[in-house]
């Protein structure tokens, strides 16, 4: 063991400071191996949160698929992965960093301990051999005195010519120098004597056990790093359960993914309940007759003594809604083009008017028909929508099938308030039976205020549940059809509305998708009445949403706009939209757009319609 070492004390040393280097840089690899695995969970949590649906939202909207309640799915599992790669770093931390830590410094303190003793024994038998050094070099000298002496005497003693008293004085002098030397002589066997016993002692029991101390404080440090890598692998091998379930519930969830009820679910969201259009007739142009347009374009003509169905009727209600504009449509809308800026001079007439302004033609047809090519739903108030209000409280501006699922959610969020309400009624007449039975407990008619309160609150809420039913009814084709009349004049429908949206006198498209008519006989359309036209014979102009004054005069050129001088007071019928146009109205006649630069707009809120 060691002690075959002992005279390599000092390499020693230098091994046994190694190994706490080696520990130590241990600690450091294990420290950064923790601080990675706390900044990949950071990552992970931040990645997952950056791409969490916000909260009301439509990205929130979003995740009713299947693909993308699997992709959240998905994130929430990589937050818990993150959470586990936490867990890792902390158990490293408190298991091997923080317990190693504090090893390092106990042997530090251990290892100074033991070769502190190994350098005391090491200078105590130093000691020794110098002591018996001393006593030897004193035994040889006397020894060397003590000869000398002897000669002396002798040769004295051989001298006829020396007295007899120098001859008993040399004899005393050799005397005493033997009896020096055989003290030195007993002092050095003595001393001799120790020094073996100090040097067995010290090489066969001190040096021994210090060094099997050292050995042990090794021997520990070497098993502790050893222990300490293996709770390294430990450490992670116990998150791995944790983490094979984060992936096996990522694996559910991607084969949870259903194509087709996904693509059920986009239908449902977006199914308008419009049927494809008819046939298109074809248009005889060699007879001198009126134009007829076919009952799928527009409307049936009415000589030809066919009973055709009305646009409002289920058959067929309206185009096909996924028909692209065509070169026909693009004659009917407005072009998106900017307005004229306003003049930097006084006189702004010899500025030109700039591109094609949007064309305002008094043509109700033409609007409807646009609004059924494009399927856009009827805006049942428009001028309540552009200006902050609410939809109809009927959804009449959705199509069918979507209006039929706003109705249904309606009713089933009144009888949700309903039950709510008489859980609320039951709890308190329940309270009140107690207060009845113990009157101690609290006055019966304190409550009877709150149950009024309830029983009007429930009555209210019957009264909502069967105005909807009945709006629902009508969309499911249990009551008669509401387009079978006009639906502005329809007493029912105006005091089911009259406490919400102010009833707009006709339904418009905004300056940008306005749509409008050629004059050139090759455009013009002319349409035979027919009941398609019935609906909308009770057009009327848009209603005045406020005034404004003429900045700088303004010469409308273009079709669509009107003619106005610096100045002048106008009516405002309809505000700008975001394209620069604000359509104006003179008087019953003459109405159209002008730039919004060119005027300055006072809108009135408590305006009605004309």
């Amino acid at each position: 063991f060691f002690y075959s070492l002992q005279d390599q004390f000092d390499n020693l040393e230098k091994h046994t400071q190694w190994g706490i280097d080696v520990l130590e840089k241990y600690i450091k690899f294990v420290k950064e191996r923790t601080e990675i695995e706390l900044s990949y969970a950071k990552q992970l949590r931040n990645l997952s949160k950056k791409y969490q649906p916000k909260k009301n939202s439509k990205e929130e909207e979003e995740y009713r698929y299947t693909s993308t309640r699997a992709f959240l799915a998905t994130l929430n599992e990589m937050n818990d992965y993150a959470g586990q790669h936490e867990v890792i770093s902390e158990n490293m931390t408190s298991l091997i960093t923080g317990e190693l830590t504090r090893y390092v410094q106990e042997l530090k303190q251990e290892r100074k301990s033991h070769f502190h003793d190994g350098r005391k024994a090491q200078q105590h038998i130093e000691t020794c051999w110098k002591q018996l050094e001393a006593s030897k070099r004193r035994f040889e000298r006397d020894c060397k005195e003590a000869d000398r002496a002897q000669q002396y005497f002798e040769k004295m003693d051989a001298d006829i010519n020396v007295t007899k008293a120098d001859v008993e004085k040399a004899r005393q002098q050799a005397q005493l120098r033997h009896q020096m030397a055989e003290d030195s002589k007993a002092e050095y066997s003595s001393t001799l004597q120790k020094f073996n016993s100090e040097q067995h002692e010290h090489y066969y029991t001190h040096i021994p056990n210090i060094f099997q101390k050292i050995q042990e404080m090794e021997e520990r440090r070497i098993v502790r790093i050893g222990e300490s890598m293996k709770t390294f692998a430990e450490v992670d091998r116990q998150v791995i359960p944790i983490i094979g379930k984060c992936l096996d519930e990522i694996t559910k969830a991607a084969e949870s993914v259903d194509h087709k009820n996904d693509s059920q679910m986009v239908i449902e969201a977006f199914k308008s309940g419009f049927e494809p259009p008819g046939d298109i007739e074809f248009e005889d142009f060699t007879q001198p007759m009126k134009r007829t347009v076919s009952e799928s374009s527009l409307s049936n003509s009415r000589g030809d003594g066919r009973s055709e169905p009305k646009f409002g009727s289920k058959s067929k209600g309206k185009l096909w809604p996924f028909i692209k504009k065509n070169k026909l449509m693009s004659l009917l809308t407005s072009p998106h083009q900017p307005p004229p800026p306003p003049p930097a001079s006084a006189s702004p007439s010899a500025v030109p008017n700039g591109p094609q302004s949007p064309k305002q033609q008094k043509e109700p047809l033409s609007h409807r028909f646009n609004e059924f090519m494009t399927s856009k739903p009827k805006i049942h108030c428009f001028r309540s929508l552009k200006r902050g209000g609410a939809g109809p409280e009927d959804f009449s501006n959705l199509p069918p099938e979507q209006r039929r699922k706003k109705l249904q959610q309606k009713v089933d969020e009144l009888n949700r308030d309903i039950q709510k309400e008489m859980d609320s009624r039951d709890a308190l007449t329940k309270m009140k039976d107690v207060y009845i039975k113990n009157p101690q407990m609290g006055d019966a008619a304190s409550v009877d205020h709150r149950l009024a309160e309830l029983g009007q609150n429930i009555e209210k809420l019957r009264l909502e549940v069967q105005k909807f039913e009945g709006w629902l009814a009508e969309v499911e084709g249990r009551l008669p059809a509401r387009s079978e009349q006009p639906r502005r004049q329809s007493g029912v429908y105006e005091a089911q509305n009259a406490s919400g949206v102010n009833s707009c006198a006709q339904d418009r498209e905004s300056p940008d998708g306005s749509y409008t008519e050629e004059q050139s006989q090759e455009t013009e359309m002319k349409v035979p009445a027919t009941d398609f036209d019935d609906e909308f014979d009770d057009e009327e102009p848009l209603p005045t949403i406020g005034t404004c004054k003429a900045l700088y005069t303004f010469e409308g050129q273009n079709e669509g706009t009107i003619s106005v001088a610096e100045g002048e007071m106008l009516y405002v019928i309809e505000e700008d939209k975001g394209d620069g146009w604000t359509r104006i109205r003179r008087n019953e006649d003459e109405e159209g757009y002008v730039p919004t630069s060119y005027v300055e707009v006072y809108l009135d809120k408590n305006a009605k319609g004309a």
